[in-house]
Order: C-alpha cells, then structure tokens, then sequence
C-alpha cells in the first residue's frame, strides 16, 4: 500500500524525529546564517591585517598578542601551505556557511540532500580547524587572539546547530538505500529527484517516535 504524500507548505515544515522540531526550519537555520555572517566580518578584519590593510587587529582582552598571533611564524606557514591567509580563508568558508545556509526549502533535509551535505562538508570540518588553530596558539604561538576564540566559538555552536540537520538527510539516504539496495536510486536520492520510493522512506523517517 502506497504512503500518501502532503506535498503542501504547511507539511513541508515537520518535525522530524528523533528531534522534537525541524532541522531545516527557518528558524534553526536563520540563527546559522547570522552567526555565520558575523563571523565572516571578523575574519575580514583580520584577514585585513594579515594583507597589511591595517595596522593593528582590535582585541579588548590580551592587546598586542593577537598582532602576534596573526603574524606567527605558524600562520606564515600555513599562507605558504594554502596560499592564502587563514583568515581570508575563513571568510570564504563562513560565507559558504551563510549562503548554504539560506538555500532550499523547510524540507530540504529530503528535497536537496546534497546541498544540506554539502552544508554540512562546510561547517563541520571548519569546527575542526577552528579548533586546532586554538591548540597552535596555546602550544605553538603562546600567545592569544581574542577575536580568533570569539570564530573558534562561533564555529563550535554552527556545528552544534547544523548537526540535525545533516544527520537527517544521512539517515534519509540510508533508509532509501536500504529498501532497495540500488547505488541509482540512492545517487537519484542524494540530487533530491522525486519518486514514490523516497516519498515512503520519508514517510517511515517521520513515523518514527521522538
């Protein structure tokens, strides 16, 4: 017996279990894009400082320390290894962040499981760097960047936040993949095409308890 599928508006927005609420509801994802621009506009004024735009980054708590952080002998490493300044490049992924963010419908995590992935590819990993860069300053540098802990905290809670997210459509794809066990079906899944199939392994999803 086929699932019926409310395709309207107002079921596109759906709690979805374990989670009491929507993981691509505008309301988790709107949090993500704000915090994702500040963040960007941070790095900018370090990446500026790092270019020589300016001639001193501003930092309330440990003063001069941070001129010295962005300017380390690890940081100048790591523009050799990239060939680009890590906070250029921590604007690059913050926006990516924000405007993956902004994409798609409050259904996504079924209709676009690649870009709520891809989503996932950019804020993810960009925690973990966040975190290492905090290491090499405590264990490397010796010294301390105020605004880089205040990024190194926002990539944190991002991570915290997108996780539903993306976990929805890993388990979404795993449940189409395990009706049938067909790599087609599941690649056709991944680009959000619509079949009946993956309309039932949604529906299963969120029959599911909370």
């Amino acid at each position: 017996m086929d699932i019926a599928i409310d395709r309207t508006p107002a079921r596109l927005n759906v709690a979805v279990p374990p989670y009491p609420h929507n993981p691509s509801s505008w309301i988790q994802r709107l949090p993500i894009c704000l915090l994702a621009f500040v963040a960007a506009g941070i790095s900018t004024h370090l990446a500026m400082y790092q270019w020589g735009l300016i001639d001193s980054t501003w930092d309330p708590v440990f003063g001069d320390s941070s001129n010295r952080v962005l300017k380390s002998d690890a940081a100048k490493w790591m523009y050799r290894m990239l060939g680009i300044h890590d906070a250029a490049l921590g604007v690059i992924a913050y926006l990516g962040d924000a405007i993956l963010g902004l994409a798609g419908s409050t259904r996504r995590w079924q209709y676009r499981p690649w870009l709520v992935i891809l989503f996932g590819i950019d804020v993810i990993p960009l925690g973990i760097v966040s975190v290492i860069l905090v290491l090499c300053q405590a264990f490397i540098v010796g010294q301390w960047c105020f605004l880089c802990l205040v990024t190194a905290a926002i990539s944190l809670i991002l991570v915290y936040w997108a996780w539903d997210e993306v976990r929805s459509s890993v388990v979404y794809l795993y449940l189409v993949w395990k009706d049938d066990r067909s790599w087609r079906q599941l690649w056709k899944a991944f680009w959000g095409y619509h079949d009946e199939a993956f309309d039932r392994a949604a529906a299963k999803m969120l029959a599911q308890e909370n």
